[in-house]
């Protein structure tokens, strides 16, 4: 399987014609700003302020008729910034007028808005016109719009990762007002969040709540608040030693109103863990609808469901990549050198591309070396035999990795360890 890159970025140019007109749109929340030029990027006609409406679309296709019949253009090329979510709206409602739209790196805007002035200064018409200036050379994207299965699949993997950072700001949060009322609770319990911990939390926030009670009535208090098995000989030791812990207690008594704190923080905390199992849910009915030749590469490698779901969400179907590095330069995992003469730089990752991806390749390979058979004897030779860092071994198998799911994508082939890589040719 053969790609090159410097061919990919030549057919790019190659797209752009004397007879495009080649319109740059500087995107914002409510009121867009597009500017037109040629090929030499030479500007055609005066900028167009329109707003993110219906009828500010139809002002747009006019003015962009008008352009053509003036200047005698028969193709047009739609460039804008992909800045979130704002540019969708437009973006799609011209792709289902069969009109083509690219993307361009806002990074790219910023380094080339001085070409033409040699001035620092940015306004919404110089980006417009600059958007167009770096598409007229090639220096875009095709913007690649996945299934809709994809894109819901993308909507839910970012829900649940929003999820699990609020969950860990409430871990936190947990953690440090127990060690103001209730030092002592950590003897007790080693993590806050197993279930009699939880029960505790809900029904027993402060240690003047556990003293209140008797033994038997913190059992009933444990089973009230829905914990099986509250009793029995572990119950009735756990009970004893959190009388004790709260007898002897040195939390600070004067915030008591920590104790409803705790009691929101945990509600708070049960309430997103339900939501987060709805979502799990929902992951896995899209996961159950895509083709069995998109999952079945990263079956094959033995990926979770929830690897699966995030690097699909990133990547959309695997069979439309030619190679595994084009996966990683997705991801932003692709090598980066600085070299001047006879000065040679370090190598980096490039880290420009989807950070969620980055990530979970990372985390991927990881759990794979915990697991997999293969990918263990691979780190055990680049570390033992290739005397190579841990962290530059794990890398490298996720640049393994990326090439062996686009091949299995490609060939529909069971995964064979000895096929992907002999281990004198490890790679």
């Amino acid at each position: 399987m053969k790609f090159n890159a410097s061919n990919a970025i030549n057919q790019r140019i190659e797209k752009i014609t004397p007879q495009h007109l080649i319109v740059g749109i500087d995107i914002a929340k409510e009121t867009h700003v597009a500017a037109a030029v040629n090929l030499r990027g030479i500007q055609q006609g005066r900028k167009l302020v329109f707003s993110n409406h219906a009828d500010g679309l139809e002002r747009l296709l006019r003015w962009v008729q008008d352009l053509q019949r003036a200047y005698g253009f028969t193709e047009v090329i739609f460039g804008a910034e992909s800045t979130g979510h704002y540019f969708l709206n437009v973006a799609f409602a011209l792709r289902k007028r069969g009109l083509t739209v690219v993307l361009v790196n806002p990074l790219t805007t910023k380094r080339n808005k001085e070409n033409r002035d040699n001035k620092p200064s940015k306004n919404d018409a110089k980006d417009a016109v600059t958007i167009g200036d770096v598409v007229s050379r090639g220096y875009y994207t095709e913007w690649v719009v996945h299934d809709p299965v994809y894109r819901q699949l993308h909507a839910l993997v970012n829900e649940r990762e929003a999820m699990s950072d609020a969950l860990t700001v409430i871990d936190n949060q947990l953690q440090t007002a127990i060690d103001q009322v209730f030092p002592e609770f950590w003897s007790v319990f080693k993590h806050w969040d197993g279930s009699r911990a939880r029960a505790t939390l809900r029904s027993f926030p402060l240690p003047a709540d556990i003293l209140a009670n008797t033994l038997p009535e913190l059992i009933e208090g444990w089973r009230t608040s829905g914990l099986k098995r509250a009793g029995g000989t572990t119950g009735i030791q756990i009970a004893s030693q959190l009388l004790l812990a709260a007898g002897r207690s040195i939390g600070v008594t004067e915030a008591a109103e920590l104790g409803r704190r705790i009691q929101r923080l945990l509600a708070r905390y049960e309430h997103l863990l339900a939501q987060q199992a709805e979502v799990d849910v929902e992951i896995a009915a899209l996961l159950e609808r895509l083709p069995p030749a998109v999952l079945r590469p990263l079956q094959e490698v033995g990926l979770s469901p929830w690897f699966m779901a995030v690097i699909l969400a990133n990547t959309g179907d695997l069979r439309r990549y030619t190679h595994g590095q084009q996966l990683l330069a997705l991801a932003g995992l692709n090598l980066a050198e600085r070299s001047s003469g006879t000065c040679k730089g370090q190598v980096k990752l490039a880290k420009r591309g989807r950070r969620q991806l980055r990530k979970y390749l990372y985390l991927a390979v990881m759990m794979l070396l915990c697991n997999h058979a293969g990918f263990k004897r691979w780190h055990t030779y680049n570390i033992k035999t290739l005397r190579q860092k841990g962290i530059h071994s794990v890398l490298k198998l996720v640049g393994k990795l990326c090439r062996i799911l686009v091949a299995l994508a490609h060939s529909g082939e069971a995964f064979q360890e000895q096929k992907a890589a002999p281990l004198r040719n490890a790679t």
